[in-house]
């Protein structure tokens, strides 16, 4: 019997060469071949991170030079989740329906652009509307770049190698406070000069991937097999030169699971069908709950600390080693993801999170700040691993980038609300108080994960789109 619907729906069974296609893509072990694409893939991320944590280093120095309030600081600290919601929306869409590569090419090539324009603003409106549009690259990069690399990975290793890529995302945090830390404070004009040296190495990073393979996965589902015949032909020739001869294709267990052909409105509804409502909803809670307590923090950190006493030298000092967890959290995550399951890593990392946001509410001991600070931004880093391995693997293909990018986007209404909001009640709730939020927002997170994950830990993707089915009571479609 066929799945009915929009979610699933018939269109075609596969072929015994798109099944072979796939098979042979399963099969190969990861070498250089993978490992260049998890670079190029990665190296996106990290410019991403990069752009949107220097916000908060610069914008002390914006607010003097603009003579802005609290209100409209946050709201400048905002502007590139505004667009980032934009941008993951439809990176996500648009990811289904004309492929991976294109997307990620066009959302880097905007944001070089923005970045390029803001580092001349002359008012702080100009800079608001040259960071909402960088935000539109950034979240077309961020929404499609871990559903294209999941496409090539084995689902043995799927966790742990997109666990590494989100981990070049802590790299840009660490760049953002080295820059902050030694280049902002150095000139009144430190603020444009980082973000000139933001921009320009996506320059050369969009030369090196102009060569980037598409997704064969992708490729099938728009009934390209030839083209993707050839792409997973050359990936096996590229791999066979540092691993010798491949395994058997035969020995992958495949579902056979019919094929449908992306459409835009379609996949938009299919995320609420029976078989994915469950996920949609757990995916919406945890994005925004992540999103909400780590950037609304990240963006206000250096700030706060100004407003506990410190210099502004100082806080962005205490800033770059509380930054500094980020990759330690990162990559525990994805060490942790492939041996404790996705889900449990995320609910105990938003748990610790949590947990060690308490403490910030009460010390005021400088050396107490900055341990409890480091610690939560562990927990927090450590959920972003496996979070985007999860998004990247629980949807079907044919709306695997729209499921993470809407889910991304609905998430960045934390990250749009969260500066705002600090900013409009900082006075009122004080230090003690925004850590209290935190606290609490990360905590619903853990829940929702917990109660509405499941498993997907070691399988093909093809295997858990047939959970999936199997899960709610669908009939497995036949040949």
């Amino acid at each position: 019997m066929a799945a009915t619907g929009q979610s699933l729906a018939t269109v075609r069974p596969p072929t015994e060469q798109e099944l072979s296609i796939v098979r042979r893509l399963e099969r190969l072990p990861m070498t250089w071949a993978q490992r260049k694409l998890l670079f190029m893939a990665g190296m996106g991320l990290t410019f991403e991170a990069e752009d949107l944590a220097i916000i908060a280093f610069i914008m002390t120095p914006v607010a003097r030079l603009f003579h802005l309030t609290s209100y409209e600081t946050g709201l400048l600290g905002s502007a590139a989740f505004i667009g980032y919601l934009f941008g993951a929306f439809l990176a996500g869409t648009l990811g289904d329906l004309f492929g991976r590569k294109v997307v990620m090419m066009y959302a880097l090539g905007i944001f070089c652009v923005a970045t390029l324009f803001a580092a001349g603003s002359q008012t702080w409106q100009f800079l608001f509307w040259c960071r909402l549009v960088a935000g539109i690259g950034l979240g077309a990069e961020a929404a499609i770049v871990c559903p294209f690399f999941s496409e090539f990975v084995p689902g043995k290793s799927r966790g742990i190698y997109i666990g590494s890529l989100c981990g070049f995302f802590s790299f840009g945090f660490v760049i953002a406070a080295l820059l902050g830390y030694n280049i902002v404070p150095a000139s009144p004009n430190g603020w444009r000069t980082v973000l000139v040296l933001s921009a320009l190495p996506v320059v050369l990073l969009l030369w090196w991937r102009r060569g980037i393979l598409e997704s064969p996965r992708w490729l099938i589902t728009e009934g390209r097999t030839s083209e993707a015949e050839e792409i997973v032909a050359t990936l096996e020739r590229r791999v066979k030169r540092w691993a010798g001869e491949l395994p058997s294709p035969d020995s992958v267990p495949m579902p056979v699971l019919s094929l449908q052909k992306p459409k835009f409105f379609q996949n938009l509804g299919a995320l609420w069908a029976r078989e994915n409502t469950r996920t949609t909803t757990m995916l919406w809670i945890l994005f925004f709950s992540i999103s909400f307590s780590y950037y609304g923090l990240t963006t206000w950190i250096p700030a706060l600390l100004v407003r506990e006493g410190m210099t502004i030298t100082k806080s962005f000092g205490y800033s770059l080693v509380i930054y500094s967890a980020i990759p330690v959290g990162y990559y525990a995550g994805a060490l942790v993801c492939d041996w404790l399951d996705r889900k449990w890593t995320i609910a105990l990392c938003m748990l610790g999170g949590g947990l060690a946001a308490i403490p910030m509410i009460f010390v005021r001991k400088e050396s107490l700040i900055l341990f409890f600070a480091f610690l939560l931004y562990v927990f927090m880093s450590g959920v972003y691993s496996p979070m985007y391995a999860y998004s990247s693997e629980i949807y079907p293909t044919n709306i695997r980038a729209t499921g993470l990018g809407v889910a991304s986007a609905f998430g960045r209404l934390g990250a749009i609300g969260a500066p705002i909001l600090i900013g409009a009640s900082v006075a009122r709730i004080g230090f003690g108080g925004v850590f209290a939020v935190a606290m609490a927002v990360l905590l619903v997170g853990a829940a929702g994960t917990a109660i509405l994950g499941v498993s997907t830990t070691g399988k093909t993707l093809e295997q858990i789109t047939a959970d999936q089915l199997g899960r709610v009571g669908k009939a497995l479609p036949t040949r």
